[in-house]
């Protein structure tokens, strides 16, 4: 039978908060320019057999202040939030070894610090 590990509530809201973080900056890495700066884009290369064009991209007009600020403001979340997770007394609570990593492992996957647990929320 697998261990259960009684998480105390602010751990599981950060890893939760942690879930949305990354949830939210891969949705803004999805929508951004391929390059940060502008950047000129280059022709792809016909296919020799079905002479379909492939490769190539389209300029890149970089992206704008407001973007890159979104974007480092997020990934900052993101590296504060996982020191809080990683750093929060609980895991002193455990035995060193399977059990903590087992423990770890559990955290990311508990119902309750899923990023739709307490429904959207947006991450600040």
């Amino acid at each position: 039978m697998a261990e259960t590990f009684p998480f105390p509530d602010d751990l599981l809201q950060v890893q939760q908060r942690l879930h949305e973080a990354h949830a939210a900056y891969a949705a803004l890495c999805r929508a951004l320019p391929w390059s940060v700066e502008p950047l000129p884009g280059w022709p792809g290369a016909k296919h020799p057999h079905t002479g379909e064009v492939i490769g190539g991209r389209e300029p890149s007009p970089g992206y704008t202040s407001e973007q890159a600020a979104e974007e480092a403001r997020l990934w900052a979340l993101i590296r504060e939030l996982s020191v809080q997770v990683c750093t929060h007394p609980y895991w002193d609570s455990l035995d060193k070894g399977p059990a903590l990593v087992d423990a770890r492992t559990r955290l990311k996957h508990h119902p309750k610090a899923r990023p739709d647990a307490a429904g959207p929320a947006e991450v600040a």
